[in-house]
Order: C-alpha cells, then structure tokens, then sequence
C-alpha cells in the first residue's frame, strides 16, 4: 500500500506515532538528517545458534551493523542519544563468552564517531539459569542475567536529566538522613562533605537496572492468544525503554525503533507523551502488537501511581551467605571439560 505522495504508508498509525512493515533501512533512509531525538533499540544479538527472529552470526554481526551504524548517525540530532540493549552470547561448544557486543560498541564509537555516554547493565532477576550446559550441568560457569545497554550520542553532552529517573533512599540512607552524617574523609580518598547529609527527596539511581522480564500471563501474550497470533520471543519490559525515555527525551520528541518486534518501545513512547516509529520486518510480530494500540486493550497499560517500596526493590544477596570454613570438594581438574555422568544439584 503507498500513500499519494508514493512512499509506503504506516502499516498501522496513532495519534501519535507509526509502526512500518518494512526493513528499517529503507524507513531511515526516507527520515531527514538530523530528525530523530532517540533511536532505541534491541537489535537482534549475535547468538551462536539461530532464531526465529533472525539474529545474525556472530562472525558477520559487526559488518551487518554498519549500515544501520551510518543511518543513526546521519538521522540522529546533535544532542539526541542511541540506546542499544544487547545480550550476550557464548562460544560454540565451549564455556567461553563472544566479545562481540564489546566489538560493537568499539566500532561504534571509532569508527563511526558516536560517543559513549554511559554504559548499562539490565539485570533481569528473573533470568533462568543458562546455558544450562554449563551452569546447571558441569557448573562451571554461573547463571547470565545481564544485558549490556550503551548509551550512545553524536555529542559529549546529549540531553539528559538524571532527575527523571530518581529512586527512593535506601534504608540506610534514610538512618543517616535521621541522625546526621558527620562529614569525614573515607578509606578510598574521597572527601565526603556536609552535602551528603542533604535530604534531596530520592538518590541518584546506579547504572544497573534491576527489571524482572515476566508476562507469562500479560495482556499482550493473552491477546496474540486469543487472536492465533505467534508472540514475539524476545521482547524487553516496558520499564527498560521507559528508563532510556524519560532520561533523555522530553515530550514531543521523536523516538525511532528499528527492530521493533512487537513495538514495546512504540507502545511507551505514546503513553509518555512521544512521537515515535517502530519498523518491523516480519509481520505475525506486527499484528500482535496492533493490540498494544487497540483502544478495547485498556489493560496493556501500566497502572499510574507509584509502586510500594515491597514491590519496587529486588534485593541481592550477599556472595557470602552460604561460605563455610572451607569448600566442600576439589575443583574439576580438567576445568569441567568432561561431561559428568549423573547431575548433581
């Protein structure tokens, strides 16, 4: 379908944004420079094993990413940001992890004069215990839960507040807070001044973000259910692309997903008061996320209001809780490289 002027129509348009069933390629070169406020995305991973939503080899990831490399560039304002969620992947057949995220962000920013802002961990609590070969059978390796997410812009200084994305105190900030801080040098050399004991209302958040990705029972999967509709395997909670919006993007800007999957960040961006645009190449994932936008799916949005703090905080707990007075067994001399016979929990 095109529209009058020629150019392909949105498969599906909002009052405030667009989803495209097309390669994001020919949707970017079709922007005008310097047009977007954020591109934000998780592009399919250099895994070793292929999926079904196309992710490419580890070996032809960074040569595949370079066009898109030279579009967010070219469409990306001065002080707009490039937000990439990648997840790791691990060599074939040994417990050795690929460096090519790491690759990318170097390419990036070499060769394609983006700067790194900062960088992020996406911490999913929720994350099961992979590979399982080599965490749950040999146990040499422990559990994956982390996404890197770079922070990316043209500019030293993009747009950015950390005011919107402030957290609450923590139990022990709130004692100090109480009983007052006595200013004083700490062991690192740090000179912690009277400031400290400031009340600011919340803290400065860390660069890890801590979101469980659980919907086994969500809106969305209910509604391509109901509807015989395959979901999208490798969608990011809605809280994450949130995160990356509110903190450097203001209201009216324009955001620009180019692997949009089932459109998440499309669907955030319009509840924040965001243009955007969400392309997608394959279009089963597209009709799922059609039900993002129906106006019968009223529960596909989030409730307003502010969490408790009991369902706000994941704790971690200390590496040391379960150490004794010495370790229960040798290590495996030839490093786990022999499979056990019987797993042993």
């Amino acid at each position: 379908m095109t529209t009058t002027g020629g150019e392909p129509a949105a498969w599906l348009q909002t009052r405030l944004g667009s989803i495209h069933h097309d390669d994001s390629l020919n949707v970017m070169g079709r922007c005008p420079d310097c047009s977007v406020d954020m591109v934000l995305t998780s592009p399919p991973f250099a895994l070793t094993r292929k999926k079904d939503y196309g992710n490419e080899q580890e070996d032809a990831y960074l040569e595949w990413f370079r066009s898109f490399a030279v579009e967010f560039r070219r469409i990306l304002k001065e002080d707009g940001s490039l937000v990439i969620d990648l997840g790791g992947a691990w060599k074939p057949g040994i417990p050795v992890r690929s460096l090519y995220h790491f690759k990318l962000l170097i390419m990036l920013c070499e060769e394609y004069g983006f700067h790194l802002a900062q960088e992020f961990y996406w911490w999913n609590p929720s994350k099961l215990p992979t590979p399982a070969e080599w965490v749950n059978i040999r146990r040499v390796r422990v559990k994956d839960a982390v996404n890197t997410v770079w922070w990316l812009a043209k500019s030293p200084w993009p747009r950015a507040s950390n005011r919107r994305v402030l957290q609450p105190y923590s139990d022990s900030m709130k004692g100090l807070l109480s009983t007052g801080y006595k200013a004083k040098l700490r062991p690192s050399g740090h000179d912690i001044s009277e400031k400290f004991a400031r009340d600011n209302g919340a803290s400065i958040p860390p660069n890890l973000i801590a979101v469980a990705n659980t919907e086994s029972n969500s809106r969305y999967l209910r509604y391509c259910a109901e509807n015989d509709i395959r979901a999208h395997p490798a969608r990011f909670p809605a809280a994450l692309p949130e995160y990356f919006l509110r903190l450097a993007t203001d209201p009216g800007d324009l955001v620009m997903d180019p692997f949009g999957g089932s459109c998440v960040t499309g669907e955030v961006a319009e509840r924040l008061q965001r243009k955007w645009i969400c392309v997608e190449l394959e279009e089963e994932y597209l009709r799922g996320a059609k039900g993002r936008f129906d106006a019968t799916q009223s529960s596909f949005w989030p409730r307003k209001g502010k969490r408790s703090p009991d369902e706000g905080y994941y704790r971690i707990p200390h590496p040391a809780m379960l150490w004794d007075d010495g370790e229960t067994e040798r290590l495996p001399e030839d490093g786990g490289r022999k499979r056990p016979k019987a797993v042993r929990q």
